[in-house]
């Protein structure tokens, strides 16, 4: 099962990468199969194998040789990790592809297309519908984003960007009230670990902005594997 995932994850991820990368440039996906960043040419399908294409060709297109960006292969294992990692639950599957695309593109772009949140949201929305936390994950999304809002108007949106704002409803409707200080704990903890390290080896300055989308992500999954492993308890005696 864990292998058959892992090929699943393989195949999606290739998906991914190819519409991470054509999503912020208005590339429509119905151009057709994925080609070459360098020459534009097509790429055949014996060379668009996930992973393993990549390293066969040693990273350069067949064609003009210039190197093709570990990009694509980092996402590709990644998904397929990911997909290991879930399971056999589809709906947070196809969840988890939602919140690949939009680390990549804000972690690229500094964006979050507005698209992938609120189809996140609404398939969210639509699986949590009768049942009894509703309601609760509801508040936990309009609480989650009021947050962030209230750092967005404070700093005059240098602090916090609306696309932030969006996906912390998404992810609190997901995680639910009682999730939120933990949400939120790794996430800022994460970002300012990152953002120390990057400042300190000379790749980011003091006020330079950095996407906080990852982070929240990251936050997201730290949360959801904790509560999947039954570990909740650790957030307590870590936080004490």
């Amino acid at each position: 099962m864990y292998f058959l995932l892992f090929i699943l994850g393989l195949i999606t991820g290739s998906f991914l990468a190819a519409l991470s990368y054509r999503l912020p440039r208005n590339i429509s996906i119905k151009k057709g199969r994925s080609f070459c960043p360098s020459c534009k040419i097509q790429i055949n399908w014996r060379d668009n194998v996930p992973l393993v294409s990549y390293l066969l060709l040693r990273g350069k297109c067949r064609h003009c040789k210039n190197k093709i960006s570990w990009r694509y292969s980092a996402i590709e294992l990644t998904t397929a990790i990911v997909f290991v990692l879930v399971g056999l639950n589809s709906f947070m599957l196809f969840i988890s592809c939602i919140l690949i695309l939009i680390f990549v593109i804000d972690f690229e772009h500094q964006m979050i297309p507005d698209e992938l949140v609120f189809i996140g949201l609404g398939v969210s929305l639509i699986y949590l519908l009768g049942s009894v936390s509703f309601y609760s994950n509801l508040l936990a999304g309009f609480l989650a984003a009021l947050f962030l809002l209230l750092i967005h108007a404070l700093t005059l949106g240098r602090g916090m960007g609306l696309g932030d704002v969006k996906l912390a409803l998404f992810l609190g409707v997901l995680l639910g009230i009682h999730n939120l200080i933990y949400f939120y704990f790794a996430s800022f903890l994460t970002g300012g670990v990152v953002a120390f390290i990057l400042i300190l080896v000379g790749k980011a300055k003091l006020k330079q902005k950095i996407a906080f989308g990852p982070f929240l992500i990251i936050g997201f999954s730290i949360v959801w594997m904790i509560n999947q492993l039954g570990l909740d308890s650790l957030w307590l005696k870590f936080l004490l």
